[in-house]
Order: C-alpha cells, then structure tokens, then sequence
C-alpha cells in the first residue's frame, strides 16, 4: 500500500510540475512572439482564471483580448474577434517537453500557422514534428466521369489551400479543417461540398504529428 501511495504521490508531483511549466513558459513568452500583449497581461490572465474571473485585458491595440481554455498543458487565446492563439506542452521522443503553438487569423476564411519551440522558447524545425502537412489531395475527393461542366467549374475554383488548424485540450490530436470554400462563392461552395473530407486529424506518437 505505501508502495502505491508513493507512486501516486509521483504522479501528482509529475502532473503539477507539468501545470506550473505551461503557465510559465506562456508568461515567459517572448514580446516578439506576443505583439498584442505585455508580460504583466498575460500573467494577468492566469491570475484572473485563478480566481474564477473572466480573463479579459485591453490589448497593445487597443482591442480586447480573452484566454477562454488553460489546463496543465493548454492554453487558449482568443488575441481578437479575428485571430486566436493556441499552445500545448507536448512530450519528444526523449520525454524532454517542446511547446506546439497555432496562430489563426480569420478574414472570412481562417487560416493557420504552426510553429514548435523549446520550453524557452527557442525555435524549432517544424518539420521535425510535423513531417507531412495535410495538402489539397487530402481534403478533396475525385469528381466522377459524368461530372457537369458547372460542377467542373466550381471544383476549379478550389485553387488555394486555407486550413483552420486547431490543438486539442483534452488530447495530442492536432485537428486541419478545410476552410478555403469560405472564400469561394457560395453557388460553387456548396456545388462541390460533396466532394470534399473537411477535416483531417495527426495524432502526438512517438514525438512528432503522424
């Protein structure tokens, strides 16, 4: 019984080590890599969550900025009503952790950006733990051989790829939504809606997104 008491008693130490590390990694952040924000906003906000309060602060611009989501190893930005930010705090092959961030920008289609750091914020190779980015193949399906020319028109207008990429605050899955027919008109939108797989899920194994 002691033997299990100490093993669990390691898993709560492991457990809150991993919380203190996201929410000072995040408060550690760089200026250059959190524009809107000053140090003392972003430690506002833990406080402010802390306290069961809304995690709400004026921003560099003027605007409004909100953290919605903090767990032991996420955190979540809504930067303004047009961009958010996500970070988590996953594990190498090594068991050394490595912080996942994912900037978004909406304007009327989201796109995303992911970007790797050490815990102090040293830049990675995405490539690395992201080998192989979701491409157009991936979302769109093949038009059948009967297709109509308007079909065929609409599915031309597919011509650049946009994905709302989002990390997962309840596991190490990293989710690609296709948001490029956002941008497209509406008629050759839902014309080709048939044909596409709007999501694509990598899941965290063995150090990288696969």
């Amino acid at each position: 019984m002691k033997r299990y008491i100490i093993i669990i008693g390691v898993i709560c130490l492991a457990c809150q080590m991993q919380a203190q590390q996201v929410r000072q990694s995040y408060i550690n952040m760089p200026d250059s890599l959190s524009a809107l924000l000053t140090k003392i906003n972003r430690e506002d906000f833990i406080d402010f969550l802390d306290s069961n309060m809304k995690a709400e602060v004026g921003n560099r611009l003027g605007g409004k900025t909100e953290m919605t989501r903090l767990t032991d190893d996420f955190i979540e930005v809504q930067s303004s009503s047009e961009s958010s930010f996500q970070m988590k705090v996953l594990t190498k092959s090594d068991n050394s952790p490595l912080i996942c961030t994912v900037s978004t920008v909406c304007g009327p289609a989201c796109d995303s950006h992911i970007n790797f750091y050490t815990i102090d914020w040293q830049p990675l190779n995405t490539k690395d733990y992201l080998p192989k980015l979701p491409t157009m193949d991936s979302f769109l399906k093949p038009l059948p051989e009967d297709a109509s020319y308007a079909l065929r028109d609409a599915y031309r207008q597919v011509d650049m790829l946009l994905m709302k990429v989002e990390l997962s605050p309840t596991d190490n899955s990293l989710t690609f939504t296709f948001t490029t027919p956002d941008y497209m008109e509406a008629e050759a939108a839902k014309q080709v809606e048939p044909y596409i797989t709007p999501q694509v899920v990598l899941t965290w194994k063995n150090g990288k997104f696969d």
